[in-house]
């Protein structure tokens, strides 16, 4: 029994069964549909396909990081007992929560003088912050202590790689990620954008693919050049979706061909959650796995 908790937010696109199983803790993102303050609560409020008809139809929608006291008022609670936390963010380049999440650490510390609160910026999001957390929960089992894991994730968390692909460009356009002209040439020319986060946790375009067959078999090409161990790669690989499960099923499928030392269900699928899928929409599909250091 370890004398610290694991904690993240649920802009890791885990499902709560995985987090629940795990004896992770998360905390609630947030964002906004017409101005009704909603949490990122697994779908339970909004289901994903109804958020996204609704983001189709028009509703405006944008996300509103966790604040410093919402970060302490949940950790208080924890600290109460007597533990002590490991808080790993979502990417201080796709939100400000990491630096409220670092002050409510330096406010709380005056409550708590005898326990410790270390935040973790993850530099990734959706599946590759997943990725990152069910590592540490492994290590955390293994008997890691909280300095030590700590220092894990600091050192390994730029191997976490994540590769996005779009097939619908609404979102991307409206988010000024591409611009109205190229995107209405790109629907035209049946364009899928191939996006990654990158090592300051940003997400960037680096590819546009003419059409989706090819957007994920580039998304394997990328695996296959980047993965540790090459076509050996042993580890978990985290898949998640935007309302577009046959995709996510088909780009698993493809992982499984390639890369044969994946056993034991380490190919999970999880829906991108309402924080992420906000600046998504529907169509996009997420790969994360292990990899070369981004750099």
């Amino acid at each position: 029994m370890t004398d610290y908790v694991l904690s993240c937010c649920t802009m890791c696109d885990l499902s709560r069964a995985w987090l629940d199983s795990r004896d992770v803790h998360y905390i609630y993102f947030n964002y906004e549909v017409n101005g009704s303050i909603c949490k990122d609560d697994f779908g339970e409020t909004i289901p994903p396909a109804d958020l996204y008809a609704r983001m189709l139809a028009g509703a405006e929608v944008r996300t509103s990081q966790i604040s410093v006291g919402e970060y302490m008022s949940d950790w208080r609670a924890i600290l109460e007992e007597g533990k002590d936390i490991l808080h790993v963010c979502l990417a201080s380049g796709l939100s400000g929560t990491y630096q409220s999440a670092c002050m409510a650490r330096d406010s709380i510390a005056r409550e708590f003088p005898d326990r410790k609160v270390i935040v973790i910026d993850s530099t990734s999001g959706s599946g590759g912050y997943g990725l990152l957390i069910d590592k540490l929960a492994d290590l955390r089992d293994e008997g890691y202590s909280l300095e030590d894991l700590a220092a894990w994730a600091e050192t390994h968390k730029a191997e976490i790689n994540t590769w996005f692909v779009t097939t619908d460009l609404t979102f991307l356009i409206r988010g000024g990620r591409v611009s109205k002209a190229a995107g209405l040439l790109g629907g035209m020319l049946n364009i899928c954008p191939m996006l990654d986060i990158e090592p300051d946790g940003t997400l960037a375009v680096k590819e546009k693919i003419r059409t989706k067959r090819k957007a994920f078999a580039r998304q394997i090409r990328k695996m296959e050049e980047l993965a540790q161990g090459g076509f050996d790669y042993d580890q978990r690989v985290f898949i998640t979706n935007t309302e577009c499960l046959a995709d996510a099923k088909a780009v698993a499928s493809m992982v499984e061909a390639k890369f044969h030392k994946i056993r034991d269900n380490k190919v999970e699928i999880f829906d991108v959650g309402a924080g992420i899928g906000c600046h998504l929409g529907p169509g996009t599909v997420v790969l994360s796995f292990w990899g070369k250091p981004r750099a």
